[in-house]
């Protein structure tokens, strides 16, 4: 007498995870996300590994969690996988000041993003 099971969110071949408040600029989070969209997870994960950006290791960290995920929770073959998809989007803004000349007040906005990482499970052509 139990409630329903909630309906998967994304298809049957698919994980998700998903990162929020990362502190960093969205538009500098595309970046990154933008260098592993569509590619094997293992390449992605070397990308990642080795790049120079700062959010890097946390983009790193959300696709492991992904790949988890995939393993554990839809029993899908982490060999096949490669990154569906990968989209960032906007979380709040602090707003902070500093003092100015001649009585003004300069504004500085401290953006935060969220990441969503999709992988999905291709079959191997023979």
């Amino acid at each position: 007498m139990g409630k329903e099971k909630n309906p998967r969110r994304v298809a049957d071949n698919e994980a998700m995870a998903k990162l929020r408040m990362l502190r960093t600029s969205p538009q500098k989070l595309n970046l990154v996300a933008a260098m592993i969209r569509g590619k094997k997870v293992e390449k992605a994960l070397q990308d990642l590994t080795f790049s120079q950006k700062r959010i890097s290791d946390d983009v790193r960290k959300c696709l492991q969690s992904a790949i988890a995920n995939a393993e554990n929770n839809h029993n899908l073959d982490v060999d096949e996988l490669i990154v569906a998809e990968a989209y960032v989007g906007k979380n709040l803004i602090m707003k902070r000041g500093r003092p100015r000349a001649r009585g003004r007040f300069g504004r500085i906005h401290k953006p935060f993003s969220e990441l969503t990482i999709k992988v999905r499970q291709i079959e191997e052509q023979a």
